[in-house]
């Protein structure tokens, strides 16, 4: 049997799913692992480099061989960025996971982020726009949940109890 991760992150940019999923790597005793990263690492580069120098299609062709890679090698806590789920064979291979939709409010995702530059995609009006990718993603990370799990007003360790109870996770 191939390996497949205990949980799946996904929610918006700045939901804290990178917190979150070191804490539940910790409490669950299994390794911790950001897709993000990994194509920061084997691009060498930032994703907001990438979304400038090739455009988003581009950084969504790369992400999602990244997504795939780590679904299908990784067996313990992995994030996704914020947009994976908007690739339709990505949300076909969480169908059998164990998902956790981190979600938060503008007002939130405000206070977390600044909603700052180092976003590509919000980097003109950011509260208009991190509204209407909310708009177009919500139905998406529901779609693929398991358990949605609210993080506004939540400390990280609160979240991250909330996600072991909603997945009814034993701690390790």
């Amino acid at each position: 049997m191939s390996p497949a991760p205990v949980v799946v992150l996904v929610g918006p940019m700045g939901v804290g799913k990178s917190t979150v999923g070191q804490l539940l790597a910790e409490r669950l005793g299994v390794v911790y692992r950001d897709t993000d990263d990994d194509i920061v690492a084997e691009q060498g580069r930032s994703i907001a480099e990438i979304f400038v120098d090739e455009g988003e299609p581009a950084f969504r062709a790369i992400e999602k061989a990244a997504v795939h890679r780590a679904l299908a090698e990784h067996d313990g806590v992995l994030a996704l960025g914020g947009g994976a789920i908007l690739d339709a064979d990505t949300r076909e291979l969480l169908a059998g996971q164990r998902v956790a939709y981190l979600s938060m409010d503008v007002e939130e995702a405000v206070k977390r982020t600044g909603l700052n530059a180092a976003r590509p995609l919000l980097a003109v009006n950011p509260r208009k726009q991190w509204r209407e990718l909310m708009e177009a993603r919500r139905h998406l990370y529901e779609s693929v949940a398991t358990a949605v799990v609210a993080t506004d007003g939540r400390t990280p360790e609160e979240v991250t109890q909330a996600a072991l109870d909603a997945l009814e996770l034993k701690e390790a």
